[in-house]
């Protein structure tokens, strides 16, 4: 049993190193032979999965967050070969949301997952953008959750408080975004706060963003806010994201969908599995069970 394990040893707090010493021994009794591969640049992850020969190997595995999940989806659906083998992911990043859902934010307890073998499809949405063709498996953001990341690298200083502090200042400058959303059949045309469509129900640091979505039912998760909800209402309601208890508020409008577009009427940046990436407009299809990806047996069932 031969398998990739690449390592981000520069993801999260910086930790992939320190992990791999961790789990290298589980996998080692469990039999498997490890190919280790240290990334070393933004996008090798995605080079990697791109261009490795996957022939002889069983699965490739992963040190890392959310960041590298996103490269090494994007290196393998992108492959000429279009050849894919399963993907096991070990938390060591700073969000980790997609582990979130897996329930599996030990690195030990993600290991020893996969040398258990238990393998699911899960979904990835297609985005074409700017006629590129990009991947998520977590969320597509635009509006408001995409200026709260991008501006809160000014304030890294104050850590993880930052996110919160930023999105409050977001909130008292917020600005009407006209676009038209269509879901389906249906068509919204309005001045717009933030769209953040999620595969997963966790973003960021398990904010539980979309509580009804599952990772492998054919849907993407749509969180709408629209600029007639006031500041004040609009603050009182982010708090509730941490629990999923916001979508019960009149404020906020949540739809299921396999395909949904954007055309805001200005392009603005996006934020794709939490990296600020392309820009509007976008078409956005949900590609069942895409990929496979290691998860514990009570998960696959």
């Amino acid at each position: 049993m031969k398998y990739y394990l690449l390592v981000n040893p520069y993801g999260g707090v910086k930790k992939g190193l320190r992990i791999l010493q961790r789990v290298k021994p589980i996998f080692e009794k469990a039999g498997f032979e490890l190919d280790i591969i240290d990334s070393t640049f933004a996008g090798h992850i995605k080079e990697l999965a791109h261009q490795l020969d996957f022939d002889g190997y069983s699965g490739i595995i992963v040190i890392g967050g959310d960041g590298s999940m996103h490269e090494l989806i994007n290196g393998m659906l992108t492959r000429h070969d279009k050849k894919q083998i399963p993907i096991g992911l070990i938390p060591g990043g700073t969000g980790n949301s997609f582990m979130h859902d897996l329930d599996m934010l030990d690195p030990i307890e993600a290991a020893k997952a996969i040398t258990e073998g238990y393998i699911r499809p899960i979904d990835v949405m297609e985005i074409s953008v700017n006629k590129i063709t990009r991947y998520a498996f977590n969320i597509v953001g635009w509006g408001l959750v995409t200026d709260v990341g991008k501006h809160a690298e000014r304030y890294r200083w104050m850590g993880e408080r930052r996110y919160t502090f930023t999105a409050v200042l977001e909130v008292l400058t917020l600005k009407p975004r006209p676009a038209q959303l269509v879901i389906g059949d249906k068509k919204i045309i309005d001045d717009f706060s933030f769209i953040i469509a999620c595969n997963t129900c966790h973003t960021g640091k398990g904010m539980k963003m979309a509580p009804k979505a599952i990772l492998d039912d054919g849907k993407v998760d749509l969180v709408v806010i629209r600029y007639n909800v006031t500041r004040a209402k609009l603050l009182a309601t982010l708090p509730k994201l941490f629990d999923g208890s916001h979508i019960h508020d009149p404020a906020v409008e949540y739809y299921q969908t396999d395909k949904f577009s954007l055309l805001p009427k200005h392009n603005e940046t996006l934020n794709i599995d939490g990296e600020l990436l392309g820009s509007t407009p976008i078409d956005v299809l949900v590609k069942k069970h895409a990929i496979q990806v290691y998860d514990r047996k009570q998960n696959s069932e």
